[in-house]
């Protein structure tokens, strides 16, 4: 059954329920998270993948709505793993940094990022969303669970079966998915599933008659892969309330009844596929995103000071950031020294130019263009070409043979008098050159 707004809050029949739109939240987020990986911010493990305290809490802070809970992990978890699952940042020496791929999305509409890292998830996270419902052990038994990418194409079909734009309540959800045959199986068979149980590994095991039931395990994988990755997305919105006693489906289960929850989604009551949703999954060709008016909240000084008059949203603050230094609460300070910093970090000053000035509503200082056509100027002129191949010759005789030779000289450039220089694409090709003219590289 498909509610609307005023429909759902009467069926939950819940006072606390708090019914959250995702997609411009989520297209705000996604530029913060961009901005926080350009500034070296966050750091993962280069095991795991998974964040740390430290860049759970940093991702928490510029979330623009919050994460979903306070002090409970969602959003935060999820967005670290998204941007690498997705290949907009990698990992290096334990740091998250921005791709080439990555700094192209920051210029690149939020729907298209958004659409290719939900693809990307679903064909390749990088965790098994079941490791985050803790209260389920004996997950790290060898030849236990089922390969996770069928599981999430599953659970993405049964998104992709919601009517867009109409409430359904979770158990709705679940009850479709198995009419429909998108069953998420977890454990690889019935032996399996005795290895898995909840609070007491012999007494608490799933394997015994109605202990892993649906709800337990394909309905707990289900609400985590929605919950932290599709609502973190901004796919769907979604009703919920605190997850401490949301369900009792489990407190059939040998000592699972003194559990608060079963896990940290067992809040969620509800989902609407939205506009953006319904274009990242297939169901429309395209997505008009709607133009949030931007607040000119900013005053460019010819001092080169940038003056916050308004409240700033996360992903400005960190914007300016990136190219300013920050010298008070309200006040960042532009240089010559920040903007060549922000260059090399990546960012360009196009970027911020069309940053100022839809938040200025007026026309930037003299002295600010003069210092921007300046910085510019510099940086172009000294430019990195890359690695290349330095070959030595024994003489500088020698080194002007191959560097005059017909086939070896288009592929090579002198440096100095008895020093070669090769591009790589070039270097086997310029070696079968040089052994032909008797020289072995």
């Amino acid at each position: 059954m498909v509610f609307d707004d005023d429909a759902l809050i009467a069926a939950l029949d819940d006072d606390t329920a708090v019914l959250r739109a995702t997609a411009a939240p989520a297209a705000a987020d996604l530029q913060a998270m961009l901005q926080l990986c350009a500034s070296g911010k966050l750091r993962c493990s280069e095991t795991t993948h998974r964040p740390g305290a430290a860049t759970v809490a940093a991702v928490a802070a510029v979330l623009a709505d919050g994460d979903f809970y306070a002090g409970e992990p969602i959003a935060a978890f999820a967005w670290p793993l998204l941007l690498q699952a997705g290949g907009l940042a990698e990992l290096a020496g334990g740091k998250l940094r921005l791709t080439a791929r990555g700094r192209t999305a920051l210029g690149r509409p939020a729907a298209e990022t958004i659409k290719h890292l939900w693809r990307r998830w679903v064909s390749g996270g990088l965790i098994d969303e079941l490791t985050r419902i803790e209260e389920i052990k004996g997950q790290r038994s060898k030849n236990v669970l089922t390969a996770v990418k069928p599981r999430r194409q599953h659970v993405a079909a049964a998104l992709a079966l919601c009517e867009p734009g109409g409430w359904v309540r979770i158990d709705d959800l679940f009850a479709q998915m198995r009419r429909q045959g998108l069953d998420p199986v977890i454990a690889r068979s019935g032996r399996a599933l005795w290895k898995l149980y909840l609070v007491d590994h012999e007494y608490g095991s799933l394997g015994y008659a109605g202990y892993g039931d649906w709800p337990i395990l394909q309905g707990r994988y289900t609400l985590a892969v929605v919950f932290e990755y599709a609502a973190t997305l901004g796919l769907v919105d979604v009703a919920y309330v605190e997850p401490d006693g949301a369900r009792d489906d489990y407190h059939g289960n040998w000592g699972a009844d003194s559990l608060d929850r079963l896990s940290r989604y067992d809040g969620l009551r509800a989902v609407r596929l939205n506009p953006l949703g319904a274009y990242v999954l297939g169901l429309s060709k395209a997505f008009e995103s709607p133009e949030p008016a931007v607040e000119q909240m900013l005053k460019v000084l010819p001092n080169f000071d940038v003056v916050a008059t308004g409240t700033l949203r996360p992903a400005d603050r960190l914007t300016l950031d990136a190219y300013a230094t920050r010298t008070s609460d309200r006040v960042w300070t532009l240089s010559a020294r920040s903007l060549r910093q922000a260059l090399s970090s990546g960012e360009n000053l196009a970027r911020l130019r069309t940053f100022l000035g839809e938040r200025c509503g007026h026309d930037l200082p003299a002295t600010v263009t003069t210092l921007f056509a300046d910085v510019e100027r510099r940086a172009r002129q000294v430019r990195d070409h890359g690695l290349v191949r330095l070959v030595e010759a024994e003489d500088a005789a020698i080194a002007a043979l191959i560097a005059g030779d017909r086939k070896a000289g288009p592929l090579c450039r002198s440096l100095g008098d008895r020093y070669l220089y090769v591009a790589p694409e070039d270097e086997a090709a310029f070696r079968r050159a040089a052994l032909a003219l008797g020289y072995v590289v």
